[in-house]
């Protein structure tokens, strides 16, 4: 792409007034290095943020209950033939159990994560996923958000019904012929396809992209404005990291400024919507930053001595306690943020499922 001799300030003060950004303009954001300008973009992505959702962080319980997968992703810990990654499947009552122990401490919503299980795809045995999500509901009355991989379609039709809040479903790359080499024997449309299957049935929606897997910055800015044409009510960004025992085991990972960048460009885009600070690439020691950059979701949070494993990285953190609600407290205040009240939680998801059926148009201010 030619110079961008375009005002940095200029481009931040049209995102702060509520208009929205052009390819170019955002190409500017994402390829700024130097840190005053780095300040001046996140000291915005700020200002969005309290404007939409005054102090409050939004946190989320991460149950991956099963880590087996028929799928060969290039970059995933879990693929098919991977035998150095570690193998589970909890049993329902293990996985209520550590929902519940979630709930009690304090997460605003519970997010039922598996790889495509041979044992639930190729056995058609979704109704196992089904009632652990309506069991998961019935028992902390929190939202459930499922990450299950691209479900058939009749399934997706009858999530809400048992108790889904959210599908995530993360394309990675919105580059068709990266998504080839990282998504292998996948289809690009089909994940496309199955996320608006699920939010034109009442379902909403998380998209997210991995930063250092061969994209280019174009590619970056594609995916936030497809995330902002898809009404993504979530938007996520991770570091790629690497994974013993897959083809990009000896890839590197992307300076973290660029992720930070990333964060501050979806809000700045996505402003009233959700983007997560994830704790599964970093750890405890990332937190600050990405919420500094913007985001006001804290993801990831996994019981000690529970058995689950995370993705980027399978135990950075859990044991220690750093994952949970108390070790996340601390950053979140020294920041002069404060974790939200898990009624104003409900509402905004509530609110954002109403308007699912007008346009998704109108937002939901969180303050006081």
């Amino acid at each position: 792409m030619k110079e961008n001799n375009l005002d940095l300030q200029v481009i931040l003060d049209k995102a702060k007034s509520g208009r929205e950004l052009k390819f170019e303009e955002i190409y500017k954001i994402l390829t700024l290095k130097d840190k005053e300008s780095l300040e001046q973009v996140f000291k915005a992505a700020r200002e969005i943020r309290r404007n939409y959702f005054g102090n409050k962080i939004f946190l989320y319980g991460f149950v991956y209950f099963s880590t087996y997968c028929r799928n060969e992703c290039t970059f995933c810990y879990y693929r098919k033939s991977n035998n150095k990654s570690p193998r589970y499947r909890k049993t329902p009552d293990e996985i209520l159990q550590i929902a519940e122990s979630l709930m009690n401490s304090g997460v605003h919503l519970i997010d039922l994560t598996m790889g495509e299980d041979p044992a639930i795809y190729t056995e058609n045995n979704f109704g196992s996923l089904k009632e652990i999500a309506s069991q998961i509901k019935d028992q902390t009355n929190l939202p459930v958000m499922v990450s299950p991989g691209v479900l058939p379609e009749d399934e997706v039709l009858e999530l809400e019904d048992c108790g889904a809040d959210w599908y995530a479903c993360y394309q990675e790359t919105h580059n068709r012929d990266l998504f080839t080499e990282l998504r292998v024997n996948q289809s690009y449309d089909r994940r496309m396809e199955t996320k608006m299957l699920a939010k034109n049935n009442g379902l909403l929606i998380e998209d997210g992209i991995l930063l250092g897997v061969g994209e280019e910055i174009e590619d970056r800015v594609n995916s936030i404005l497809t995330m902002k044409e898809l009404g993504v009510h979530q938007g996520r960004v991770m570091s790629f990291v690497a994974q013993e025992g897959t083809p990009m085991a000896d890839s590197n990972t992307p300076p973290r400024r660029e992720e930070l960048l990333v964060i501050a460009a979806l809000r700045l885009v996505l402003q009233d919507r959700l983007i997560p600070a994830s704790l599964d690439v970093d750890g405890i020691e990332g937190l600050e930053d990405r919420l500094n950059a913007g985001a006001n979701v804290v993801t990831s949070l996994i019981p000690p001595s529970s058995g689950l494993a995370g993705v980027s990285n399978s135990t950075l953190d859990i044991d220690e306690g750093h994952r949970t609600v108390n070790g996340v407290q601390k950053v979140i205040e020294e920041l002069d943020l404060k974790i939200a009240a898990p009624e104003l939680y409900k509402e905004w998801v509530e609110t954002k499922k109403m308007n699912l059926n007008h346009l998704d148009r109108d937002v939901i201010v969180c303050r006081g």
